[in-house]
Parts: structure tokens; C-alpha cells; sequence
């Protein structure tokens, strides 16, 4: 196993209103060469849980508790330099969601993955500057284009500007929030292609985080569905996508065109995550659950083993197998 994060707790503090429950109590694993998909609706903590695994948090953002385990070594305790200098970029890398506002508009895109080069290893700019060539042709740009400003890319040129920046430093795993936001659909398959050609080439792990659940079943092997700051699902992509046990999963399945069931209705789910200053009692989803009962507002479910690597967070999982949401 490679990365294990256990019951991990991340709030932000707003002023004089409370804290905002992003992150509650959330645990999966990750192993070599895998790739995770997590799946959610906007605000359900997605990417809060991405730069809460690399400490990349606000200034009013804080870790109430959990565990962070990278080979087996604790990385949430660490001192935060050591972190900076050893895990953040070497081990474990991101691309952001939003390339344009993750790339400074005024310097050059060739020197700014270099300047990450050099910040982490003691090399000179000529050393860097040809391990950025290298990057920039592994993720399909000439290498002239080495030269250029982020505005003088395309969408897709930027983001794949982006991979080529986490990828600098040969991290194990890669997390990769939205990439193909904004984009196209013919860049945005052309980027997930590329992705999971990188990820065989250089047999990274890779956390795939999107609100699109067809999307991430192309490239995942398991898929963790996220819910108001909790993972209410985790799976291997089939048990999942063929038997889904939360209703909220349900729903999200529901949503996405099916090309087998042309005449199939898409579903909406009704309501509104829930305000995360103050999370609904019990289950979070209930509010907006066909099948809830009075058990549901009550008390919180376990986050229990349904069968062998598939796990819900659901009191009435076993009657509603096979019962569509609607």
C-alpha cells in the first residue's frame, strides 16, 4: 500500500460563524499504480481533500485530526519544511484545477517548471531547463514552445503544461483535480488519454478527482463517491458502476446519459448539498433521499464492508440492491 489516510479531518474556520466541515472523518488507500477516482457533486469536499493531502491548506483551513501514511510513514505530523523539501512535488504532486490561474500570466512557462526544478534540487537553470524540455515533449508541446507565456497557450496546451510542472520531479503519486475543466470534448479526452499514457510509462499512482462519474469510470480502478465532506461509497470501478449501494450514488448514476439505454430518462437529484457550517444529523444525504426513514436523521451510519473491497456508508444498503433512485 502506498498511501493510507485514515478518519482524516480538515475544517475551514469562518469568523464568527463557525467552521465548515470540508473534510469529515474520510479514509481510503491507494496503491502502486493505481488510479482512484473521486467523484462528487461541486462543494463536497473534493478538492479540499486534495490540498489537505498535500498541506497546501488557507490560512483559515486546519487539520483536526487523522492519519496520513506514505509507506507506511506518517506525513501528517511531519514538520511542514521537511514536508515541503521531501513530499510536496517529489513524492506527491497535483495539477490544479483552473491551469490559466495556477500559472503566472507574466513569466514564462519553460521557467517556471524550472524554477520548481531548482527550488527542490541543487541544479543549474541550463540542467533544468533541459529537464524541462523533456517534460514539455513527454506531454506532446514542441520544445520551442519552452519560450512562451501561459496566455499564449490554448486550454489544453495549458493544462498539459500543468501535467508536465507536477511531473518535474518524478512524484509517486499525482493528483490531478478537474484537469479537463473548461476544455472541449475532443482536448478533453486527448488530456485523459494522456494522463493514463503517463501513468504506464512511469507507473505513477494517480487520484483522478472529478464531478463526473462517466468520466472518471473510463480511467479508474476504484472510485471513491464523496457527499458533503464524507466518502459515502468506495469500490472497484465495476461493483460500483454496475451495483451501486448508496442512493446518492444511485443518483449520480442516474444523471449520465447511456448510450446502450437511448431512451433511458436522466434523473435529477432534488435539493442541495447541505450547508457544511452545520451538517445535517445523521445521514448527510438523507434530506434528499427517496428511501430515508426516521433511523436515517437520527443516527450517522458506519462506514461498514459490504463485500469484499466495496464499502457504504448507508443503513439500508442491503434492501435497496438493485433498486433504481428515481
Amino acid at each position: 500500500m502506498l498511501l493510507e489516510v485514515k478518519d482524516l479531518k480538515m475544517y475551514y474556520e469562518i469568523l464568527g460563524k463557525g467552521e465548515v466541515h470540508a473534510v469529515d472523518n474520510v479514509s481510503f488507500s491507494l496503491d502502486k499504480g493505481e488510479t482512484l477516482g473521486i467523484v462528487g457533486e461541486s462543494g463536497c469536499g473534493k478538492s479540499s481533500l486534495a490540498i489537505t493531502i498535500l498541506r497546501l491548506l488557507p490560512i483559515n483551513g486546519k487539520i483536526y485530526g487523522g492519519e496520513m501514511l506514505l509507506n507506511g510513514e506518517d506525513i501528517l505530523n511531519m514538520d511542514l519544511e521537511r514536508f515541503r523539501r521531501e513530499i510536496r512535488w517529489k513524492r506527491i504532486s497535483i495539477v490544479f484545477q483552473g491551469a490559466m490561474n495556477a500559472l503566472n500570466p507574466v513569466i514564462k512557462v519553460g521557467d517556471q517548471i524550472a524554477e520548481a526544478i531548482m527550488i527542490h534540487e541543487k541544479i543549474s537553470k541550463k540542467e533544468a531547463m533541459k529537464r524541462v524540455i523533456e517534460l514539455l515533449e513527454m506531454v506532446g508541446i514542441d520544445a520551442s514552445r519552452a519560450t512562451s507565456y501561459p496566455f499564449e497557450f490554448s486550454g489544453g496546451m495549458r493544462q498539459r503544461a500543468m501535467i508536465a510542472m507536477a511531473l518535474a520531479l518524478n512524484p509517486e503519486i499525482l493528483i490531478a483535480d478537474e484537469p479537463t475543466t473548461a476544455l472541449d470534448v475532443i482536448v478533453q479526452a486527448q488530456i485523459l488519454k494522456l494522463i493514463k499514457d503517463i501513468q504506464r510509462k512511469l507507473k505513477l499512482s494517480v487520484i483522478l478527482i472529478s464531478h463526473d462519474i462517466s468520466m472518471v469510470s473510463e480511467l479508474s480502478d476504484r472510485i471513491a463517491v464523496m457527499y458533503a465532506g464524507q466518502i459515502v461509497e468506495l469500490g472497484n470501478i465495476v461493483d460500483v458502476y454496475v451495483n451501486p449501494l448508496h442512493p446518492y450514488t444511485k443518483a449520480l448514476l442516474s444523471s449520465v446519459p447511456s448510450i446502450k439505454e437511448k431512451r433511458r430518462k436522466l434523473k435529477s437529484i432534488p435539493g442541495a448539498p447541505p450547508n457544511l457550517l452545520n451538517p445535517p444529523s445523521g445521514c448527510r444525504f438523507h434530506l434528499r433521499c427517496p428511501f430515508k426513514i426516521d433511523l436515517c436523521a437520527e443516527k450517522e451510519p458506519d462506514f461498514i464492508r459490504a463485500s469484499k473491497g466495496h464499502f457504504v456508508k448507508c443503513h439500508r444498503f442491503e434492501e435497496l440492491r438493485g433498486v433504481d433512485f428515481r
